[in-house]
């Protein structure tokens, strides 16, 4: 079976997460991505090291960082700061469907890379541009990274243990979510983009900010802030909507997450452990009344789940469908069972063996995803693509070489 996307071609000129994150998932799906980075440097995050990659035979290690956002792309060097360069990207541009770049606003202008200069080229080009702020508005020109953006977006406010606490205070995700979110709403874009043009014949330009995404994804915080006109705390462990909804100790000094979303669930979840007599307490009968009583409920709960071990507490009550799992470092993700049955760790074909990575979340039960090939090495690609794409002789690649542009 082939991609969904199969028979599209991306240039891609991004670097670092948000774009190449786009990027990936687009190549997951088919479609052909050439990667454009710098001569002799490439991509920041190849030097975002360790840990490091290396496989047998390869004189260069590559970066875990670039390794997870990089899959199925050739990888080609070009100096676009130089007419030359600039004027082969014009050449693959009219044989691409796709552009992304996460240049700062305005930053491929004086480079004739923008979307008027390709557009121009390639009218039907569907061109998509990942900034921190977007092309508009008083922040527009500032560069934008996925800390900052957890920052000023609101996420870090929500994030965190609650004030009165040890260790209170905002705290980052432990993943650049902002870049993740915003590379996976690119995707989501350039597929209705395509839609459009299949109906149209028109492409177009599409602004994804950092900052915008990260706004859209304080769902129902900003909801919680618009109903009340009380900006929403740090939580902690707890849910500020849902109770029981958190951590509760076990027998072997851990803890695992019972999750309660419904009245039935709490009501099972009291039998199941022997407090069927608390599901009638007028205090936690309902969802409100518990959220309204949550440290009495929760004081309570404490002591229960105290007498258990953490695999038999688990155990009972994922057995009468109340959400129950344990908190899991990264080790062990991999090695549980329902992980390994959803195939989410792959093992990418590289030139001398696999290079491991995270599968695309994506499963269709018409077409298939694909992992062709573990990114090249720096620039190896390049006679090969340009040879292919372009139409041109070895002997002309060879010279663009000798000049640096490639």
């Amino acid at each position: 079976m082939s991609g969904p996307l199969t028979g599209l071609r991306v240039l891609d000129l991004s670097r670092v997460m948000a774009g190449p994150w786009c990027t990936q998932i687009l190549a997951d799906m088919g479609a052909e991505v050439i990667k454009i980075e710098r001569p002799g440097l490439g991509d920041d995050t190849r030097h975002w090291g360790p840990p490091w990659w290396q496989e047998e035979g390869e004189q260069a290690p590559q970066s875990a960082y670039y390794l997870s956002a990089n899959r199925g792309k050739h990888s080609v060097t070009v100096d676009i700061a130089r007419p030359e360069g600039q004027a082969l990207l014009h050449e693959l541009a009219a044989q691409c469907d796709i552009v992304v770049e996460n240049f700062k606003t305005g930053g491929l202008v004086d480079k004739r890379l923008d979307y008027a200069s390709l557009s121009a080229i390639n009218p039907s080009i569907i061109y998509c541009s990942v900034t921190g702020f977007g092309q508009t508005g008083p922040m527009a020109r500032m560069a934008g990274y996925d800390y900052l953006i957890q920052a000023q977006a609101g996420l870090m406010s929500i994030t965190g243990v609650p004030d009165g606490l040890p260790g209170a205070g905002p705290q980052r995700v432990g993943m650049a979510v902002a870049d993740l979110t915003t590379g996976m709403n690119a995707a989501v874009a350039i597929l209705g983009a395509l839609h459009h043009r299949h109906q149209t014949g028109e492409g177009q330009h599409i602004d994804m900010a950092l900052l915008d995404v990260q706004v859209s994804w304080l769902a129902n915080q900003a909801l919680n802030y618009f109903c009340s006109d009380t900006p929403p705390k740090r939580t902690g462990e707890y849910h500020p909507n849902l109770v029981p909804y958190q951590p509760f100790p076990t027998a072997n000094g851990e803890k695992v997450i019972i999750a309660i979303g419904n009245d039935g669930q709490f009501r099972r979840f009291c039998e199941a452990v022997g407090i069927a007599h608390v599901a009638d307490d007028p205090r936690f009968v309902t969802n409100p009344q518990r959220v309204k009583h949550r440290e009495a409920l929760v004081a309570l709960i404490s002591e229960v789940t105290r007498g258990f071990e953490s695999a038999a507490l688990t155990t009972l009550l994922q057995s009468i469908s109340v959400p129950c799992g344990p908190i899991q470092d990264i080790a062990q993700v991999f090695e549980d069972e329902q992980v390994k049955a959803r195939g989410m760790k792959i093992d990418v074909p590289g030139k001398a063996g696999n290079v491991p990575g995270v599968a695309n979340p994506i499963k269709y039960s018409k077409t298939a995803l694909s992992y062709p090939k573990a990114p090249p090495a720096l620039g190896e690609d390049t006679q090969d693509v340009l040879t292919r794409l372009l139409g041109k002789s070895d002997e002309a690649v060879r010279r663009l070489q000798e000049k640096g542009v490639v």
